[in-house]
C-alpha cells in the first residue's frame, strides 16, 4: 500500500463528500429522473407529438431503481477484489461519465428509451458505490467514532438529497425558460456527471482505503466465498432478534409517512387539512431537513458518549413519540402553518434522532465479522424491508379508518418497535473485547 493510501485523514476531509456522492445519485434516479420527463412531455405535447404518460414515467423510473434494493445479491462479491476505497473512486468516476452519456442521448429521438438505460446503468454503479462507501466506513473507523460521525453521514447524504432535487431543480427550470428543455437538462445531467467526477478525483487522494484487497483468485473461489458470505450472515449470534429489530423499528414508521402527505392534500371534509401543493412544498422543503439533520448530529454524539446498547431505548423513544404530532393534526386539523409546520419540525428531528439507532445496531450487530461490508449490505436491505412491509398496507388501512383513527392506529403501532427495543440482545463490540483480559475473550 503506498504512503498516500495509508497515511490518516481525519473522517471531516472525506465523511461528508463521501454520502453527499451517496445521496445525489439516489435522488436523481428516483426524484429527479421524474421531473425531468414530466418536462419532456410537455415539450412533446406542445410539439404536437405523443407525451409520455404519467403512468410510464411512475413504472420504469421505478424499474430502474431496482438495484438499491437488489444489492446485497452482488454485495459479497466487492469483498473479495480490491480495495474499499478502488470501488468508490471508480464508481464515481463511471457514474460520471455515464450521467455526460445520458446528457448527450436527451437529443435522440428515443431519448426515453436510451436514458432509462442509462439510469439503469447509473442505479447499478451507484448501489454498488453504496456498498463501497458504507464498507471504507465501517471498516476504517472505530465503534466509538462510527457513533460520532453517524450523525455527519446522515446529514451530508440529505445534503446530497437538497441539492439534487433543491438547486440542480431551480437551475433546469431556470434554464428551461431560456434555452429549451432538452438542453436545460442536457447542462444539468453534464453538471451532474462533471461534480462525480471531481468527487473521485477528490477521493483519491483523501479516501482511506477501507481494508486490504481480497485474494480471490478462481470462480470456484469466488462461489465458495459468495456462499460464505451468505451462510455466515444467518449463523451470526442473535441474527434472527437482528432481523426482526430492524422489521419492527419501522413498523409505525412505514405507515405514517407513507399517508402523512396524503392527509395533508386531502381536502378537509375528508378529515384532511386541504392545503395547497405550494404550500406542502414550503413546509417539507425548508426547516424539515434542518431539524432532520439536527436530530441526526445530535443522536451521533449522544451515542458515542454512552454506547448503543445505552441509548437504543432513548432512540427508539425519539423515533416513535413524535408520531404524536400527526395523530394531533388528525384529530384537531388546524388551519395555522405555523402549527402544521411546527408538528412536522418536530417528526423530522425525532425521525433524524431516532434513525441513527438502526443505522448503528446495522453497523455494531449485523455487520461485524469477516464480511463487514457484505453483511452491512444485508442489513441495509432488511432495514428497507421493513418500512416496505408497513407501507404496502397502509394505504388500505387508512381508507378504510380515515385519516382520524389511522393516525391513532399509528401511535398504537409503535407498540412492537418498543418491545423489540427492550428485548433485542447485545453482542459485545469489538471496543468492549479488546478491553477485556485476554482469558475473558476466549470464554
Amino acid at each position: 500500500m503506498s504512503e498516500r493510501t495509508s497515511r490518516k485523514v481525519s473522517p471531516v476531509f472525506w465523511v461528508p463528500t463521501l454520502y453527499t456522492a451517496e445521496g445525489l445519485p439516489f435522488v436523481i434516479v428516483n426524484v429527479v429522473s421524474v421531473l425531468m420527463y414530466k418536462s419532456f412531455s410537455l415539450m412533446l405535447k406542445s410539439k404536437g407529438l405523443p407525451e409520455i404518460p404519467d403512468s410510464q414515467i411512475a413504472l420504469f423510473t421505478t424499474l430502474v431503481a431496482w438495484p438499491w434494493m437488489l444489492k446485497p445479491l452482488w454485495g459479497p462479491f466487492l469483498e473479495m477484489f480490491k480495495t474499499k476505497k478502488y470501488f468508490v473512486v471508480a464508481t464515481q468516476f463511471f457514474g460520471g461519465i455515464c450521467f455526460g452519456l445520458l446528457a448527450l442521448v436527451l437529443k435522440l429521438p428515443t431519448f426515453f428509451q436510451w436514458s432509462l438505460v442509462l439510469f439503469a446503468i447509473i442505479a447499478f454503479n451507484f448501489a454498488t458505490h453504496d456498498m463501497a462507501a458504507d464498507g471504507v466506513y465501517i471498516n476504517t473507523l472505530s465503534q466509538k467514532d462510527q457513533s460520532r460521525y453517524v450523525g455527519w453521514q446522515g446529514a451530508f447524504y440529505n445534503v446530497g438529497k437538497v441539492l439534487s432535487q433543491g438547486a440542480f431543480v431551480i437551475l433546469a427550470g431556470y434554464l428551461e425558460t431560456r434555452i429549451g428543455v432538452e438542453e436545460a437538462w442536457m447542462v444539468v445531467m453534464a453538471m451532474f456527471g462533471g461534480l462525480m467526477i471531481l468527487l473521485s478525483l477528490y477521493h483519491v487522494r483523501m479516501l482511506p482505503s477501507g481494508g486490504a484487497p481480497g485474494q480471490v483468485k478462481t470462480l470456484r473461489e469466488t462461489l465458495d466465498t459468495f456462499w460464505d458470505v451468505v451462510k455466515t450472515f444467518f449463523e451470526k449470534k442473535y441474527v434472527w432478534w437482528g432481523i426482526s429489530f430492524l422489521i419492527f423499528y419501522r413498523f409505525a414508521e412505514g405507515q405514517g409517512i407513507k399517508i402523512f402527505p396524503l392527509f395533508m392534500r386531502a381536502a378537509r371534509d375528508h378529515g384532511g387539512l386541504g392545503l395547497p401543493l405550494e404550500e406542502i412544498g414550503v413546509l417539507y422543503g425548508v426547516f424539515p431537513p434542518l431539524a432532520f439533520i439536527t436530530g441526526s448530529v445530535l443522536a451521533g454524539y449522544y451515542t458515542a458518549k454512552r454506547s448503543l446498547k445505552k441509548t437504543l431505548f432513548t432512540l427508539c423513544a425519539f423515533f416513535n413519540i413524535p408520531f404524536v404530532a400527526y395523530a394531533f393534526l388528525a384529530i384537531a386539523q388546524p388551519v395555522s402553518t405555523f402549527v402544521i409546520g411546527v408538528c412536522v419540525v418536530i417528526e423530522y428531528f425525532g425521525y433524524g434522532f431516532g434513525f441513527v439507532g438502526m443505522v448503528l445496531f446495522v453497523m455494531q450487530q449485523i455487520a461485524p465479522g469477516k464480511y463487514k461490508m457484505a453483511h452491512y449490505a444485508f442489513g441495509s436491505a432488511i432495514m428497507a424491508l421493513g418500512f416496505n412491509i408497513s407501507a404496502m398496507f397502509s394505504g388500505y388501512l387508512s381508507d378504510y379508518l380515515g385519516y382520524r383513527n389511522f393516525f391513532i392506529w399509528v401511535l398504537a403501532a409503535t407498540i412492537p418497535s418498543f418491545l423489540v427495543t427492550w428485548f433485542v440482545p447485545f453482542k459485545k463490540t469489538e471496543g468492549e473485547m479488546s478491553n477485556e483480559p485476554a482469558g475473558e475473550q476466549a470464554t
